[in-house]
């Protein structure tokens, strides 16, 4: 994979801070009274370490604002996407989809965390689903061999299906979520990675070792181990972009596989 050039960070950031805009004017017009909404599923139990500024616009501005570091890497893979590679078998198709869905994350993660309401809820979960959803196509067609219009299918089968249990069963959406996570590892590193090649497996294993880094601090603010409810600093914002990093060295990954 060729190096990050500074112009293509520029870019990136310059599509982060413009997508904030509207973002910023929808809440403004649903809000800031969010309690005429339907609660998210957390509320009854614990909606993470960040204490809500009630009758604010955005009542965990930390977990909110850091779910913006998924929108940055998303808009940085279309962006590289763009840039000549002809050795790498990741087409640009596939890598802006890549990034599309991780711009959908951090989206999903700023409306749930702004309103900690139900339907924030359902768009954090529903990034979530469409980048495990990805991942374990990917690693199915890479597999099998399957051709993009098949892969296609399955993807939005796929994505149907869990969007499906997540209108039906919430409670499951993180189980679920795991599920479909842990399948894709599974499937990628046993069945999918020997067959591309000249791909780069310490960009897949850092991810996973970012990601358990960022789980272990998602646990230690979700049950108040480390906790200051009041503070800027939060557990769950540092989980948003650890899991942004992880998200980019898993396109390092994909990007790293060579023509056959």
């Amino acid at each position: 994979m060729q190096p990050i050039r500074a112009r293509q960070l520029e870019i990136a950031a310059g599509y982060t801070l413009l997508i904030a805009g509207p973002l910023v004017w929808l809440l403004m017009a649903l809000g800031p009274d969010w309690s005429v909404y339907a609660p998210a599923s957390c509320t009854a139990t614990r909606c993470f370490c960040e204490m809500p500024r009630i009758g604010n616009l955005i009542l965990q501005p930390a977990n909110s604002w850091s779910s913006l570091g998924f929108v940055f890497v998303g808009f940085l893979m279309i962006v590289v996407a763009r840039a000549a590679d002809r050795d790498s078998a990741m087409t640009p198709v596939a890598a802006t989809a890549f990034g599309i869905t991780a711009i959908i994350v951090g989206l999903g993660s700023v409306l749930l965390h702004a309103t900690l309401t139900l339907w924030g809820q359902f768009f954090d979960v529903l990034g979530m689903y469409l980048v495990g959803s990805f991942l374990l196509v990917s690693a199915l067609a890479r597999w099998r061999g399957m051709t993009d219009r098949r892969a296609i299918l399955l993807y939005v089968l796929l994505c149907a299906a869990l969007v499906a249990v997540l209108i039906m069963v919430p409670e499951v959406r993180r189980w679920l979520f795991a599920v479909v996570l842990l399948a894709a590892i599974v499937l990628e590193l046993g069945l999918a990675r020997p067959r591309r090649p000249g791909v780069r497996l310490r960009f897949y294993l850092a991810g996973i070792l970012v990601n358990a880094i960022a789980f272990a601090i998602w646990n230690l603010d979700q049950h108040g181990l480390a906790c200051a409810p009041a503070s800027l600093i939060q557990g769950h914002a540092a989980w948003h972009l650890l899991g942004a990093v992880a998200t980019w060295l898993t396109f390092a990954y994909y990007r790293s596989e060579r023509t056959a």
